[in-house]
């Protein structure tokens, strides 16, 4: 924030909706000209993202289906962050969960603020590595339709520039690892 510059002032919070992933709120705010307005935002527990990379050199994602889109979407393995979880455990479970592979050498490539504008939802992201195949099949939600898929760098960058439905937080976090892939 530049200094001098004043911030907002809350006049008034109002929980609409709270969900099991997510709760929505409305506040009145009071901006520094005085002007005085709604905004809407998500309230997100955050969530952690892992980019796997096996010895091969193979990245691990998962395409599954999401009901906002209306369609399967490639993704790197993620959840929502429980309450009292540090990121990184959520991830170390959610890898696991998705794809029945354990990383044994992790990484953090940086945290993503997905949605600014509307939400306060935050994505840690690491890079998975030493990565083990476990003996058992993933373990996925009674709510999840995940396949795991894998690509090379290269395929997944060709399939993020030819447009297949890859989400943001994994475009990014393909970026911020893609100095260590290759």
């Amino acid at each position: 924030m530049p200094l001098g510059r004043e911030l907002p002032q809350l006049l008034k919070q109002r929980l609409f909706y709270r969900g099991r992933k997510f709760n929505f709120e409305v506040n009145r705010l009071r901006l520094p000209n005085q002007a005085e307005g709604d905004w809407e935002c998500i309230r997100h527990p955050g969530g952690a993202l892992a980019v796997p990379l096996t010895p091969e050199g193979k990245l691990i994602l998962v395409r599954q289906y999401r009901f906002a889109v209306g369609g399967r979407v490639l993704e790197f393995p993620a959840g929502t962050i429980e309450a009292n979880e540090d990121p990184l455990q959520t991830i170390q479970r959610e890898i696991e969960e998705e794809t029945g592979y354990r990383a044994h050498e992790w990484k953090k490539l940086g945290e993503l603020i997905l949605a600014p504008g509307y939400s306060d939802e935050i994505i840690y992201a690491y890079l998975a590595q030493d990565l083990e195949k476990l003996d058992t099949p993933p373990q996925q939600e009674e709510d999840e339709d995940i396949e795991t898929v894998l690509f090379s760098p290269e395929e997944l960058e060709k399939a993020i520039v030819q447009g297949e439905a890859v989400d943001a937080k994994s475009i990014s976090s393909f970026f911020l690892a893609r100095p260590m892939l290759m």
